[in-house]
């Protein structure tokens, strides 16, 4: 994390490590087994982007304000709570380059790790005061009907329009508390608070988004993803859907590839179909549609440091699948 304004940098990154400090803190327990499992994703480490966005909104009013630093560590324990049901939905092996929770203690212990961090975090909110419960409630209520959604499937719906609604849900639900937390708790103005709840929505969805595009454009490790992972494991991402949808002759191979999960012998001819068909460029211009909604709405937010740091937000995430 490195913004142009060297002062907010080091406000920021002072802020993160006192959340490391609070994360750390509300996982401890008596029992050392809680205690290691509660704190085995913490330790993975992370981007710890929603806690910086709660930091970087709180710069739009007294970023020194009682609650942000609590805030910060709510909306990142509830990520990790999530994190830990996710892996064994999918049941995935590994996490943040460590055995996954479920891998290495079972699904059960996984799922009640998950339950005892959403618990812990629900504590820290309360001593927020009874708007921010009712807050983080909404929003919970949000990523878990966004995974019904998903887990159900679109039901007769256009399944792009469905697949953007399941991300607004599951993904981008929470960052937008999380900006809307750090403006509140630091004063910022209503129209203020409430522009960056949208712009964290938006932005939350530009975050996934540009994570399916690195699945398949990214041509190593070096982006943080292995290309055609999700192609692999049968996810439907934005590109792939877009691939499906379309009625094009010459496109019959490669919907066939992705109808559902490649075969790992079929996966280089799949990446390099996809990488050179309409539906990636559709996919990357939906992206760019939300990296512009995303600037849209910082161009109207007060002209401080903090408003630069999210124009760097917006263009890193478009840029990142260059």
């Amino acid at each position: 994390m490195n913004f142009d304004d060297p002062a907010l940098t080091a406000a920021v990154q002072a802020g993160l490590d006192e959340v490391e400090g609070r994360l750390r803190e509300a996982v401890d327990n008596a029992d050392p087994f809680i205690a290691e499992a509660a704190a085995h994703l913490i330790l993975a480490g992370g981007k710890r982007f929603r806690p910086m966005l709660v930091l970087l909104a709180s710069h739009f009013g007294d970023p020194r304000a009682p609650g942000i630093i609590d805030a910060a560590a709510v909306m990142e324990l509830t990520h990790l709570a999530t994190l830990y049901h996710d892996d064994v939905m999918d049941e995935a092996p590994v996490r943040r380059g460590a055995p996954s929770a479920n891998s290495r203690w079972g699904n059960t212990f996984a799922i009640l790790t998950g339950d005892y961090l959403f618990a812990r975090a629900s504590d820290i909110t309360a001593s927020l005061g009874t708007d921010a419960v009712r807050k983080q409630a909404g929003t919970f209520a949000r990523l878990v009907a966004g995974q019904i959604a998903e887990t159900a499937g679109p039901r007769g719906a256009d399944p792009v329009e469905f697949y953007l609604h399941v991300l607004a849900e599951k993904t981008g639900s929470l960052i937008a508390t999380s900006a809307y937390f750090g403006a509140n708790f630091a004063g910022a103005s209503p129209e203020v608070t409430a522009a960056l709840a949208d712009f964290g929505e938006v932005i939350g969805v530009a975050f996934q988004l540009s994570d399916d595009l690195l699945d398949i454009a990214s041509e190593s490790t070096t982006s943080g993803k292995t290309p055609g992972t999700d192609l692999l494991e049968g996810v439907p991402t934005l590109p792939v859907l877009y691939a499906l949808a379309s009625q094009d002759p010459e496109g019959a191979r490669l919907r066939e590839l992705v109808a559902g999960p490649v075969a790992e012998a079929d996966l280089p001819e799949a990446l390099a179909l996809l990488r050179a068909s309409d539906a990636m460029g559709k996919a990357r211009a939906t992206l760019d549609s939300y990296g512009a909604k995303a600037r849209a709405i910082v161009e109207g937010l007060p002209d401080v440091p903090a408003r630069r740091a999210l124009e760097s937000v917006c263009a890193y995430m478009v840029s990142r699948t260059a």
